[in-house]
């Protein structure tokens, strides 16, 4: 695919350089604002105004809504007040605020200058809410219908406002701006009569979001419900937005994002991996980095305590990175189950209990697995076929003990540790991979040597 992008940018490229302004656009109105702002990021900077000053007004609106940030402020930075008052007066009001909040306040300014006064107030009314809520997501361009009019009258005022809403499917009966029900376009189309009025023909069994309500979790009713837009009601249930589909998808990836990067040990980013500066990744890999190292020094002090226990048998030195390998690789497993589900709404702080006696069960059957293999190897391989006799039955035993006890404490604690942080109001992915292991380190190594001074010294 993105070889294919590359070759229509480089062809694009060379109809500009002919001056086929004219075919350049001819191809560029059959494409989708997706693929074009794809294509667009594959050109020169200084080529990406005359590409786009090609594009009609409207196609032109959506083809910024789908670029990045930063080929986004080189346009504004280079659009006359005209064309940036018509990108604005195209575009729906969450995707305004979507680019308000990539922009420096300099541009913002701009930006707010040249929107009309009504997209202004909207703007500020979105950008109030708190980060990451429903209210900061939502759209304020919705089909409003009153409960006394009719199919025949709904119809038409769906035909005088609905250009300018980013969804006419589904509308919302409101009084005095309190929502009373919803009505779709099709109940519409297939009434029986158009006389009857839209308080006969809504449903009033609605599920709708608050303005605060986490953006997650907005995110995850769209995958419960399969709708296409939730209304938004602040503390009076008055309407004030709706939030679309779209939007929730955004939210997911966002989300999907933010999660794997702390899994993985590092701060989340703001841009794209290609976009990201090399100080950028520097500034959030490193602070983990840092904690991990620091937190890693207490494996060094419990070996440290055990050095008599490792003069008497130097060999149980050879199996550590093995047995903290598996105790870490347990946890994960068991951490990454639980994330999941928890980010799912599957599972909640009072399934704790389910959680451990599950994992526990599991940890059993994968700590006998795991020590009969174990114990197979040592003998046949460390022992017979690399003849080392120093792996003793009573050595192996004791690596295959401690290997069942590491698998059980690190599923535990692998389960637990995320159910303890969304509790606490954190991030459940927090304590994936980086963090667990760590833990997960220090335990394997104190059972291995508590199981190795009770059976060898």
């Amino acid at each position: 695919m993105a070889e294919y992008n590359f070759s229509i940018a480089n062809t694009l490229t060379t109809l500009i350089l002919e001056r086929k302004y004219s075919t350049v656009r001819d191809i560029l109105v059959t494409m989708n604002p997706s693929d074009i702002a794809y294509i667009f990021a594959e050109l020169e900077e200084d080529r990406l105004p005359v590409f786009f000053r090609l594009l009609p007004k409207e196609l032109a609106a959506d083809t910024f809504v789908e670029m990045e940030a930063d080929a986004q402020e080189l346009l504004i930075r280079g659009f006359s007040d005209t064309e940036l008052r018509e990108i604005l007066s195209e575009m729906y009001v969450d995707d305004a605020v979507d680019v308000i909040e990539e922009m420096p306040a300099n541009v913002v300014r701009r930006i707010l200058e040249q929107a009309d006064p009504q997209m202004r107030k909207e703007i500020n009314e979105i950008l109030r809410y708190p980060e990451n809520s429903a209210g900061s997501i939502m759209t304020t361009e919705y089909v409003s219908l009153r409960p006394a009019m009719t199919v025949e009258e709904a119809i038409l005022r769906i035909r005088r406002t609905g250009v300018d809403k980013e969804t006419i499917y589904t509308c919302y009966v409101t009084k005095n701006r309190t929502l009373l029900g919803l009505v779709t376009v099709k109940d519409l189309l297939l009434a029986e009569d158009d006389e009857m009025t839209i308080a006969d023909l809504m449903e009033t069994n609605i599920i709708s979001v608050n303005t605060h309500t986490d953006q997650e979790e907005v995110a995850q009713m769209f995958s419960k419900y399969n709708f296409l837009a939730f209304p938004v009601v602040d503390a009076e249930y008055r309407m004030v937005g709706i939030v679309t589909f779209d939007d929730a998808m955004d939210v997911m990836e966002d989300e999907a994002t933010e999660d794997i990067e702390l899994m993985g040990g590092m701060l989340p980013s703001e841009k794209p991996y290609l976009r990201s500066t090399v100080f950028e990744l520097f500034k959030n890999r490193i602070l983990w980095l840092l904690l991990l190292m620091v937190s890693a020094t207490f494996t060094g002090m419990i070996i440290t305590s055990f050095e008599s226990a490792l003069a008497a048998q130097v060999v149980l030195t050879t199996f550590i990175p093995m047995l903290m390998g598996t105790g870490g690789n347990s946890g994960s497993q068991s951490s990454v189950t639980v994330i999941r589900s928890l980010s799912l709404g599957e599972l909640e702080f009072s399934d704790i209990w389910s959680v451990v006696w599950k994992e526990v069960r599991t940890a059993v059957l994968c700590g006998v697995a795991l020590s009969i293999a174990c114990f197979g190897k040592l003998m046949l391989i460390d022992r017979m076929l690399l003849g080392n006799p120093e792996v003793t039955v009573m050595v192996a035993l004791v690596v295959c003990i401690t290997m069942a006890l590491t698998v059980l404490s690190a599923k535990i604690v692998g389960a637990i540790l995320p159910m303890f942080a969304k509790k606490l109001g954190l991030d459940p992915a927090v304590m994936a991979s980086p963090f667990i292991t760590t833990i997960v380190d220090a335990l394997s190594l104190l059972v291995y040597f508590g199981v190795a001074n009770a059976l060898l010294l």
